[in-house]
Parts: structure tokens; C-alpha cells; sequence
């Protein structure tokens, strides 16, 4: 666990093969979502033409990061083999990367063979893993041997049963010391950049998630960037009554929380609309 009296200075550049992500202004990541199911429909791509035209357009509205994913983890969700995961993303980043170039690619996956050939076959340059570490036990490993950015997710559960009654003695204390433990292993071993996202949904309820939102300064003590994920989650629509597809408000109001809190990367189906957010924060911080 981390000693509050100890309060570490968050590292300002992430290293992505070879290019200088600069955290002094929060970036942003967009969600490419190789599924059939996902819960957005609004993020499904699955032809060429159609995971290409989204992952050019996020770049032109401003996208730092592609985040590509075929593994759909809502909750209830469909597992699938690790072959038919890779089959859904490695193509799909092999295309981004040879037409987008310029492209900084992260492999949404908690599966070190997939994560793996990602990063060294197909043009990956950081890895995204929801389960942060748990599910695969080789996780941890092919992350020290690539020396990539590691986004470390917390998850109680899995996506089955992530949902079903997720209890918590202080749900930022108990993932502040879940966070500790696989920070100490993994820079025991000189992993370099390490990103935690403390998973919004993912094993929370409601009040939770809001409970993470409004307390979100706490996670500077890990004196890491931090990655928010409330994109049209049912945080969100749950509370509005209403549906994902019409959650767009209500994620811009809440990344603009998220920024005012510390958030360094907001990961978003909406890449304009967090652009201009984080311009408008931006702004207000030099006042």
C-alpha cells in the first residue's frame, strides 16, 4: 500500500515506440472495437474499410491513441477463444499501421500471446489490459521483456460476474492497494511506464463509480498517469435514464470532471468532443 506521506511526481513523457507522448496536456484515446457485440453499437467495426475510415477519422479529430480491442467485456459478455481474438486484431492493426503510420497503437487484450503478437508482428505499441495482470499469468512477463507502456486496469471479477453484488471496504483504498502491489512487481523488474486505470464499471456499481470520479485526485499518490474510461458507460445512462447512444452529454461532462480531478488520458468513442474538452480544461488551468 502507498504511504500518504509520500506523494510521488507523476512521470510527464510515456515512451511509445520511440515517440514522446506528453502528458503535460491529457491525451486522448480512441476506442476501435473489432466486435459484433460490444455494448456501443456506435464503436463496432469489423470490415477493412470500416476500421480504416474510423481510425482515420479519429486521427483527424485529434486522437493520440488508437485503441484496439476484440474482445468484448461488457458485462454478460460472450468469451471467445484467444484465436478468434487474434484473428479479429492483429489484421485490423497491421492495416492501421501500414496505412497510419504515424498512428500510436494500443492492444486492448488481458492475453499475453495476443498482446505479444501485437506488439512484435503487427505494429502495436502499448498494451491495455483490463485484467491488470490477472488473467493471464505471462502477462506481467512479456511486459517486462518488451519494455512497452502498460495500461493497468482494475477489475473485481470477471466480465461474467463483474456485476453480481461488487462489495468494497473503500472502493479507493482497496484498489490503491490492489494498484500497489503490481506496480511494486512490475517496476521491481524496470517496467518504465506504467499507466492505471481504475476501471469504471468494471466490478463497480453506480455510487462506486461516482465515489472513484469525485475522489479521483487520490490515485496521484501511485505518482502514475492515470487513464479514465467513462465513455457512454451505464454509469451514466443508468443514472439519466436513458440509452448509450444518447450518453454523449453526459461522458463530456464527466471527462471534464475526470480532467479537473488529475485525469491524464481519457479513453472515448467520442474523439472530438473529448479533444475539445480537453482544450477547453486546458484553458481554464492557465487562468
Amino acid at each position: 500500500m502507498f504511504k500518504k506521506s509520500v506523494l510521488l511526481k507523476k512521470p510527464r513523457y510515456i515512451n511509445a515506440g520511440g515517440s514522446l507522448l506528453d502528458l503535460e496536456i491529457p491525451k486522448v484515446m480512441g476506442i476501435l472495437n473489432i466486435t459484433p457485440d460490444s455494448f456501443y453499437k456506435g464503436s463496432r467495426y469489423n470490415s477493412d474499410e470500416d476500421i480504416l475510415g474510423a481510425a482515420v477519422r479519429m486521427m483527424e479529430e485529434g486522437a493520440d491513441i488508437l485503441d484496439v480491442g476484440g474482445y468484448s467485456s461488457r458485462p454478460g459478455a460472450v468469451d471467445i477463444s484467444q484465436d478468434e481474438e487474434g484473428k479479429r486484431v492483429l489484421k485490423a492493426i497491421k492495416l492501421i499501421s501500414r496505412e497510419l503510420p504515424e498512428a500510436i497503437i494500443s492492444i486492448d487484450t488481458f492475453r499475453a500471446d495476443v498482446a505479444r503478437e501485437a506488439i512484435t508482428g503487427c505494429g502495436a505499441h502499448m498494451i491495455n489490459d483490463i485484467s491488470g495482470g490477472d488473467a493471464d499469468s505471462e502477462m506481467f512477463s512479456v511486459v517486462e521483456k518488451l519494455n512497452v507502456p502498460y495500461i493497468m486496469m482494475h477489475m473485481k471479477g470477471d466480465p461474467r460476474i463483474m456485476q453480481d453484488n461488487p462489495v468494497y471496504d473503500d472502493v479507493v483504498a482497496d484498489i490503491l492497494k490492489w494498484f500497489g502491489d503490481r506496480i511494486f512487481r512490475l517496476q521491481s523488474v524496470g517496467v518504465k511506464d506504467i499507466i492505471i486505470d481504475p476501471g469504471f464499471g468494471f466490478g463497480k456499481t453506480v455510487d462506486h463509480n461516482f465515489e472513484l470520479l469525485r475522489r479521483l485526485g487520490d490515485f496521484s499518490i501511485a505518482g502514475l498517469p492515470v487513464l479514465i474510461g467513462v465513455s457512454r458507460k451505464s454509469m451514466i445512462w443508468k443514472t439519466l435514464r436513458i440509452t448509450a447512444d444518447e450518453a454523449l452529454n453526459g461522458t463530456t461532462a464527466l471527462n471534464a470532471i475526470a480532467l479537473v480531478n488529475g485525469a491524464d488520458i481519457l479513453r472515448v468513442h467520442d474523439v472530438k468532443e473529448a479533444v475539445q474538452t480537453v482544450k477547453l480544461i486546458e484553458k481554464l488551468k492557465t487562468l
